[in-house]
């Protein structure tokens, strides 16, 4: 059972539910499901993402590494200090959150190096680049001074690293279903009620077509009635990441799986997600606009969209692995007393525990005119998974 919403939560969500009835009327009384998690969570002023509320963190809907410990900033920082003493210039992060993993990074660096020219943050939450900023603001003024804010990609390449902590899950992704040994689309429709629900619809030569990619390199074919995702706004994505790397490193951290992994027979209902004060459930049609909806990486389709824009896959491995080969454990070690090494260890089990996030989340590096291997995957290399 989820907990009700508040009557702010109640009039936001129907305002969102209205706006999207309007845009399936429209349309003719469906919709994909990819243009619906597109508008609930970024429709201007009422998507999740784009509206005020507390989305991350022990108040919110759902909790990053970053927030977890201070332990996982510190084991990028690592990371970001190799690519930086081969490449100079900056870092860019997509989707700051609420800055946590940036104050980490830069504090961890100022200690042992070196720093970026600048400390990049492209965020389309205006909620969430407020409390970035004003997290921020605390920092030494040497280093809030390397902070700077974007709209957008810059618009001539950089040299660095970019990193993108939970950002991938949250594109907006199609759906299909197998039936009758075929791909059909499910998307979104009206019931009698004027509720949202799935309703199938025949599948676009796009959506086929990934689908045949997908089942091609499958052991096993998909069972009959078989529901899952495919996030085709990876390709682009991945591609405009790639165009915004002169040379140096993209470190992507999600939850996902290879592809043989991922569409596994016996994951037969997909890997949506929707996630509401610390509760996790698989209904993205009740709280619309209130409650983060997501999908777990595809990581083979990131790694074969990289390729086809000439970067190089460097690394894949799970958080746990990517955490140790960082200095994870040095870190606890070192801490100043008994009780904070104590309390060091339990952050980092749960950053690195399989039941917590250290086997669902995983690392990859896409790289540009990076020669030397990445210190954060000398421990485990997944990439004959892909």
């Amino acid at each position: 059972m989820l907990p009700p919403l508040s009557a702010d939560e109640e009039r936001h969500s129907a305002a969102l539910a209205e706006l999207i009835r309007g845009e399936l009327g429209s349309a003719g009384g469906w919709l994909s499901f990819e243009r619906f998690m597109e508008l609930a969570l970024y429709a201007p002023g009422l998507g999740y993402y784009s509206a005020g509320s507390t989305k991350i963190g022990s108040g919110g809907d759902f909790v990053t590494a970053p927030e977890v410990s201070g332990l996982f900033s510190r084991c990028v920082a690592r990371q970001c200090a190799q690519v930086l003493t081969a490449t100079g210039g900056d870092i860019l992060e997509l989707g700051a959150g609420t800055g946590r993993l940036a104050a980490g990074i830069l504090s961890a660096l100022a200690q042992e190096g070196p720093l970026p020219e600048r400390y990049l943050i492209l965020e389309v939450s205006a909620d969430l680049a407020a409390r970035q900023r004003a997290l921020l603001a605390a920092l030494p003024a040497g280093l809030r001074a390397k902070v700077v804010w974007l709209e957008r990609l810059p618009p001539a390449p950089i040299r660095g690293v970019l990193l993108a902590n939970e950002v991938a899950d949250a594109l907006p992704c199609r759906r299909f279903v197998y039936e009758a040994g075929a791909v059909r689309e499910l998307g979104v429709a009206l019931d009698a009620a004027g509720a949202f629900h799935d309703a199938v619809a025949a599948a676009d030569p796009q959506l086929r077509r990934a689908c045949a990619d997908i089942v091609a390199q499958l052991e096993a074919p998909l069972p009959e009635g078989y529901v899952s995702e495919a996030c085709l706004r990876a390709n682009p994505w991945t591609a405009s990441l790639a165009e915004a790397l002169q040379a140096g490193a993209i470190l992507l951290f999600d939850y996902g799986l290879p592809r043989r992994h991922y569409y596994h027979p016996q994951r037969a209902h997909g890997t949506l997600r929707c996630h509401f004060r610390q509760r996790v459930h698989d209904d993205p049609y009740v709280n619309v606009g209130v409650q983060d909806i997501s999908a777990w990486v595809d990581f083979t389709r990131i790694a074969q969209a990289a390729l086809e824009a000439q970067l190089s896959v460097s690394g894949f491995a799970t958080q746990a692995a990517f955490l140790l080969a960082s200095g994870l454990d040095e870190f606890v070690a070192a801490a100043a007393s008994d009780l904070e090494r104590a309390r060091l260890a339990g952050e980092a089990r749960r950053l690195v525990m399989p039941e917590e996030m250290g086997e669902a989340f995983k690392v990859m590096a896409l790289t540009r005119a990076l020669d030397a291997p990445l210190a954060g995957f000398a421990v485990q290399d997944l990439r004959h998974l892909l």
